[in-house]
């Protein structure tokens, strides 16, 4: 049972497969009160560019829609399962106010000062070289832009990194210090027991 529930979880990485596209819609619920929450801490404006990154499922795409009319919303996922089941998700808007594509953290294929909002939905644990990656999230904002970040894991000795392969945990303190390392000023810590955490960075 303990090795069904690691490879069932392990998933969350990079979701592939029949057990992927479970866990993908597994992922679109139980994120979703941490989502709902999350972007409250954001004030959002209509006739935005955003960005998903590990973009998942795509509920988190939906929402932003909803959030902001008239926004255009991109995902990026490195799951090609993922990528499939975001773009079945909003296949309504697809390719007309949303568009997703595979593709990594480390080497975002966007255009620099592009983005009004950036998006991550626990899913940094699983950037490699996270710093590097922050500083493509950086890049890819427009100055005054903003980047949450938006995580249910809270302890850096979590036992969800033994459950889960591949995972890192951070505390919401940790990153936002990587996010000031990056560039990012006025960073906020916002928190809502027992372990949502939503930190959200500005680019100068």
């Amino acid at each position: 049972m303990a090795n069904i529930l690691k490879s069932f979880f392990s998933q969350c990485a990079r979701p592939k497969g029949a057990l992927g596209r479970v866990m993908l819609s597994f992922m679109n619920y139980t994120h979703a009160p941490l989502t709902s929450w999350g972007l409250k801490q954001v004030d959002v404006h209509d006739g935005w560019t955003m960005l998903d990154v590990g973009c998942g499922g795509g509920f988190t795409i939906r929402r932003l829609l909803k959030q902001s009319r008239g926004a255009q919303v991109y995902g990026i996922d490195i799951s090609e399962e993922s990528v499939a089941k975001a773009r079945k998700v909003n296949a309504d808007v697809l390719d007309k106010q949303v568009f997703i594509v595979q593709g990594s953290a480390e080497n975002l294929p966007y255009e620099d000062s592009q983005f009004d909002l950036v998006t991550a939905v626990e899913t940094v644990y699983f950037w490699p070289d996270l710093p590097h990656c922050l500083q493509q999230v950086h890049r890819v904002l427009k100055p005054g832009g903003k980047f949450a970040i938006l995580v249910e894991v809270v302890d850096s000795d979590s036992k969800w990194t033994y459950v889960v392969e591949g995972m890192t945990a951070y505390t919401p303190e940790q990153l936002k210090q990587l996010l000031d390392a990056a560039g990012f000023v006025q960073t906020e810590i916002h928190r809502k027991k027992p372990t949502y955490a939503t930190i959200v960075g500005v680019k100068k």
